[in-house]
């Protein structure tokens, strides 16, 4: 699968937002008679497994427990971690829970592009000292290289998922 390819997927990504509280009352559980692999228990609290990563394959992953203690601040669960068949594509999904007033990740660089889809709240994207705020529906981009976080920007918890994709970092 090669980036344009990738590209097609997002819009199922997409179409997946507004679902996720009905999926979360009702979680689909594998059976035996399901026509494609399912795939679960992804790295549990990190985003990135340690050594190398796995190849992913087509079927459902399922969110590892979110990390941290129900009193954090900034909370997450990781989807999926690995590289996609062509070999040569990283691709890496979590989502992110930030309470009002949580301290932001650390400002970093990436030789990925991340693309932010905002589930609720309000979130502050900040790239190369430009922030720019997004709500639910929305979606940031960040292009590889660019310098970046996101904060929680309003008066209630904002969550949003996080999609990865670029070179296998070494």
């Amino acid at each position: 699968m090669d980036r344009r390819e990738f590209t097609t997927l997002l819009p199922a990504l997409l179409a997946l937002l507004p679902n996720t509280a009905t999926a979360q009352q009702a979680p689909v559980t594998a059976t035996p008679d399901m026509d494609h692999p399912t795939k679960g228990t992804p790295t549990v609290g990190a985003p990135r497994p340690k050594g190398p990563l796995p190849e992913l394959i087509s079927g459902v992953y399922t969110p590892s427990p979110l990390s941290g203690t129900p009193t954090s601040p900034r909370r997450s669960q990781s989807y999926l971690a690995g590289i996609l068949k062509a070999g040569n594509i990283q691709l890496e999904m979590h989502e992110t829970h930030q309470e009002v007033g949580a301290i932001h990740e650390p400002v970093g660089h990436h030789l990925h592009s991340e693309i932010w889809l905002v589930r609720e709240g309000i979130c502050e994207l900040t790239t190369n000292g430009v922030t720019r705020r997004m709500g639910p529906g929305d979606i940031g981009l960040c292009c590889a290289g660019d310098l970046h976080y996101v904060a929680n920007a309003g008066d209630t918890p904002c969550t949003y998922f996080v999609v990865t994709v670029g070179p296998p970092e070494p």
